[in-house]
């Protein structure tokens, strides 16, 4: 990025450091509790000011990075805790999206998710966390898109941070490969256009790795860097 950025345009640029910050954060290249510096960043990517705040002003109202006067930008901590509360909550979403997507899913989008299984699957195989995270989370938001309900939708995507690290939270328990391949009995149940299924699926998405995560209990250590 930082050869020949100069002719692009700004939106262009802060949507590129946003995703590349992001990257950083997923990959645990930036550790919860890390400052990430502005100077620094400008000097690492060739740019100016502006985009590197616009772009950090986004991941924090993705809630991925917390801002503190004085002390700068640091990367978001998400206790055990609140990915604790989170599990039931999301599986709740997951259920009400499934039922709903089910009946009013069509043949394009069925390939659009088999899609982003094959694109998780190459990810997984080259270990690339961040491609798993954004691929996984894009199968899930074709579904809520799917079942045409502005306020799931909304209430789905507010949860984004919390929502990604728990895929980076699980990685160590449960390995990438597990955690793609439990994709697949969902899409099953959509091509069947079986709504009691294809709930009932996505709920068991969420709470059986849920129950990996927490069965030991314990709740109020920050998110594990990333292996």
């Amino acid at each position: 990025m930082a050869d020949g950025t100069g002719g692009l345009p700004r939106a262009v640029l802060r949507e590129q450091l946003r995703e590349r910050l992001l990257a950083r954060i997923l990959d645990g290249e930036f550790a919860p509790g890390e400052r990430i510096v502005e100077s620094r960043v400008m000097k690492e990517y060739g740019v100016s000011q502006a985009p590197v705040r616009e772009a950090l002003r986004d991941l924090e109202a993705m809630r991925f990075v917390e801002s503190f006067p004085h002390r700068g930008v640091r990367v978001r901590m998400i206790s055990e805790r609140e990915l604790a509360e989170m599990y039931p909550v999301r599986a709740a979403l997951e259920e009400v999206a499934g039922r709903a997507a089910a009946p009013v899913v069509t043949d394009g989008t069925l390939a659009l998710l088999l899609d982003e299984i094959e694109a998780m699957r190459a990810a997984s195989s080259a270990d690339d966390v961040h491609a798993v995270l954004v691929h996984d989370a894009r199968f899930h938001e074709i579904i809520f898109e799917t079942a045409d309900n502005a306020l799931l939708l909304e209430v789905w995507r507010s949860l984004h941070a919390e929502i990604r690290a728990l895929v980076t939270y699980n990685r160590a328990r449960v390995g990438l490969a597990e955690i793609v391949e439990s994709h697949v009995p969902i899409l099953q149940a959509l091509r069947e256009r079986d709504p009691a299924l294809a709930g009932k699926q996505m709920r068991h998405h969420i709470e059986h790795f849920g129950s990996l995560a927490f069965a030991a209990g314990g709740a109020d250590r920050p998110t594990a860097r990333p292996d």
